[in-house]
């Protein structure tokens, strides 16, 4: 095997071109067989394969910086920098993450795993270079998906005005994770049907530089190209026609399911079947697409919105055809997306804006100013929010509570059930008077089975708590039905609060402080992140001497430390437990669990040593 050979990237110069080819074959080899095992980013690494063995045979890495642009497409450059075994050994497969990590190599320039980033970040560091008289050479590498995003826009426009040496580039292989949405695109077609050559072109209008490739999978066409750029005293664009899953039947037949799949049989391409925690996100979606089409019989003026991802939110290309109108992908460009919805409600229509967690701190600013301001009917739908998501640093769902409920106007709901869901975004979507969140658990069960207090939950929501149609208001609230704490459980001494995912937890921890010391607990699902219910913690006052608030994120700014402050300087002990304020890597969430003292049995002992 040539990759057994191979110690560094410099290496690679000393193929000739029949082992070259073999080497991408290897390449291709190993990212089929581990992303089918363990899931991962497919089409596009197959699809770069031939492009970063070019890259990394012209540029000399670590030393020239390549700037990576999202990492959905770094497989390759990992193999080529030391990480081979982790595509080439199963109990490797999870030493590196997924995406550009420095703490992983040297020859990743940064953490990059949110869109349109790469041409300003390598703006900066070859201004940064020019500044202290340095010489190496700056490369980017963006998608054509990612142009989409307005900092790409940002990045190209300041590029188009620096005299130095810098190389983008585009990776064209004219899909995004779905397809592509937007003006722009229409100018990349123009310029691949014309191999480059068309009048109008996007790249030289804003002052660069400008090469086609039209085979992005010949590599000595690459080699020359990068070889006749390489030492360019202005930006050049080096744009390069790419295939999604280039070498891999089924993932160039379905750009779109094999953006990125959990795991999928090698000589089938049918994608694994995951088990019901991990599969809560694809669950949601689904149930979110059935939601919003029994609204439109209802009312017409619903709109679903997506920045990109909208089999996240359950509508594939057949569901977003029978959508027609109803349906608005904007590309990978969250703050436009909110921006958008808000021009929607301000214009009558009735948005419903699906996110993932990590991804929705990109709009913070739209949400706060263009929404919350005027307290806008606009529905976000907040996807993977959970330890129990992504696990990646860049993806993380860990930072929305404190976030989302810092923001004032805006309600943020937290069901704890798909029942709850569906309450919540039913009712969002038939009234214009409150901006809404709503932050889907980490776990698809109803809460957790047949766990105590289960039964009880679900007469609970079979009664008219969850289709009150008139809003109720505590301090701190926008005025919505679920703005009351809901009690599950009666009880004296401690209160359990357990938001969101976390209200199975406050059960089982209950029942194990019942079976073990003989009290009785309270057991609460809050519902809402913002703010707090000021007369239902009143009432705990008189025969609770200890809350324990749980919520599935961070606490610090979160839905724990809000109860507490509420009580100040009361007799009442307040427990807060979420997760610790930093930046996790990676991370086993059986582990994260117990660090953050989120088991039942460490909350009993807690309990205890407390009372």
């Amino acid at each position: 095997m040539i990759l057994d050979t191979l110690h560094s990237p410099q290496d690679l110069r000393t193929l000739n071109q029949e082992q070259l080819l073999a080497l991408a074959k290897e390449i291709r080899q190993a990212i089929l067989q581990k992303t089918s095992q363990v899931g991962g980013h497919v089409g596009p690494n197959l699809g770069v394969v031939e492009l970063t063995l070019a890259l990394h045979y012209v540029f000399s890495s670590p030393k020239d910086k390549l700037v990576f642009d999202v990492s959905h497409q770094t497989y390759t450059h990992k193999i080529l920098t030391g990480r081979a075994q982790a595509f080439l050994q199963k109990d490797h497969f999870h030493d590196i993450s997924g995406f550009s990590s420095p703490v992983e190599s040297e020859h990743d320039t940064f953490t990059v795993g949110h869109t349109s980033t790469s041409v300003a970040l390598a703006l900066g560091l070859a201004r940064a270079r020019d500044l202290q008289k340095q010489k190496h050479h700056v490369v980017a590498i963006i998608g054509d998906g990612a142009l989409s995003g307005g900092e790409a826009f940002e990045g190209l426009d300041n590029a188009g005005a620096y005299a130095g040496n810098l190389t983008i580039v585009l990776n064209d292989n004219n899909f995004s994770i779905a397809p592509n949405q937007g003006g722009l695109y229409a100018n990349l077609k123009a310029l691949r049907e014309s191999k480059g050559t068309c009048e109008q072109n996007y790249f030289k209008d804003l002052g660069l530089d400008y090469v086609y490739v039209e085979d992005g999978h010949n590599l000595d066409a690459l080699i020359e190209t990068f070889t006749s750029v390489k030492e360019s005293e202005k930006p050049v664009v080096v744009h390069v026609r790419t295939q999604k899953g280039k070498g891999y039947a089924p993932a160039q037949e379905n750009p779109e399911l094999f953006h990125s799949l959990s795991g999928f049989d090698l000589e089938t391409g049918e994608p694994a079947q995951t088990g019901q925690i991990t599969d809560a996100a694809a669950l949601f979606g689904r149930d979110t697409h059935r939601i919003i089409q029994a609204a439109l019989q209802q009312n017409d003026k619903i709109i679903a919105l997506n920045a990109a991802t909208p089999g996240m939110m359950g509508f594939g290309p057949r569901e977003r055809a029978e959508a027609g109108e109803h349906f608005l992908d904007v590309g990978i460009a969250e703050p436009a997306a909110v921006s958008v919805a808000a021009g929607l409600a301000r214009g009558g229509a009735q948005p419903v804006f699906a996110v993932r967690s990590s991804f929705a701190q990109r709009a913070y600013d739209q949400i706060a100013q263009d929404v919350c301001i005027d307290s806008l009917p606009v529905t976000i739908v907040v996807f993977t929010g959970s330890l129990y998501a992504m696990h990646d640093v860049t993806h993380q769902g860990l930072g929305d509570i404190p976030l989302l409920s810092s923001i004032p106007n805006l309600a943020y709901l937290c069901p704890a059930t798909p029942k709850e869901y569906e309450a919540m975004l039913t009712w969002s979507l038939s009234q214009r008077e409150v901006p809404v969140a709503i932050k889907l658990p980490g776990v698809y069960e109803e809460v957790y089975g047949e766990q105590a207090g289960a039964k009880a939950l679900a007469q609970k929501q079979n009664e008219n708590d969850l289709d009150a149609n008139v809003p109720s208001k505590a301090p701190g609230h926008p005025a919505t039905p679920f703005s009351t704490y809901q009690v599950i459980d009666a009880g004296s001494r401690v209160a359990f609060l357990g938001l969101g995912t976390f209200l199975g937890l406050a059960q089982k921890a209950a029942s194990l402080l019942e079976k073990e010391t003989g009290i009785r607990s309270t057991v609460i699902n809050p519902r809402c992140a913002s703010g707090v219910d000021g007369e239902c913690l009143e009432q705990l006052k008189k025969d609770h001497e200890l809350i324990v608030t749980l919520e599935d994120g961070r606490v610090e700014g979160g839905f724990g430390q809000k109860v507490a402050a509420f009580y100040g300087t009361d007799d009442m002990q307040v427990l807060v437990r979420g997760l610790s304020q930093e930046l996790l890597r990676k991370y086993c969430v059986e582990d994260l669990l117990k660090q953050n003292g989120l088991t039942a049995p460490q909350l009993v002992s807690s309990i205890q040593e407390i009372l």
